[in-house]
């Protein structure tokens, strides 16, 4: 098995995305973890991403970032995707950090995203290796 991270990441919110990935990579590479990176269109064909790849890597990050709107999509997208990489994680065993952004707006997105300050990319590959630490 692969003993590197592979971060599964949405970039249809290309500066969130840019952000995320920027904040999950400076912590990889701090701690001296290797990674890849996998870009797809929406945060729904993350976990698809993630199963497709999972007996080549020892862990993943999802990333991306889903803004409400005015109509119950939000709500589907970011139900099934965390329910989906949740499953994946306890079926597989293995860690699964989850950096993807659930907004009410661009701007709070902008906020969660920043990599000089609340950048959940980089808390979700802080979680991914304290997991790693506890296999």
């Amino acid at each position: 098995m692969n003993n590197k991270i592979l971060i599964v990441c949405s970039n249809y919110y290309k500066e969130i995305a840019d952000n995320l990935i920027s904040g999950s990579t400076q912590y990889l590479k701090a701690n001296n973890f290797k990674y890849d990176i996998i870009y797809t269109s929406g945060c729904f064909e993350i976990p698809f991403l993630i199963n497709k790849n999972i007996q080549d890597y020892r862990a993943f990050l999802s990333l991306g970032c889903v803004i409400r709107g005015e109509t119950y999509h939000f709500e589907i997208i970011a139900n099934e995707c965390g329910r989906k990489i949740m499953d994946l994680s306890i079926d597989h065993g293995k860690p699964i950090g989850f950096g993807i952004l659930t907004c009410e707006n661009y701007e709070q997105a902008i906020i969660r995203s920043d990599p000089n300050k609340k950048n959940k990319g980089k808390e979700a590959a802080s979680a991914c290796l304290q997991l790693l630490d506890n296999i």
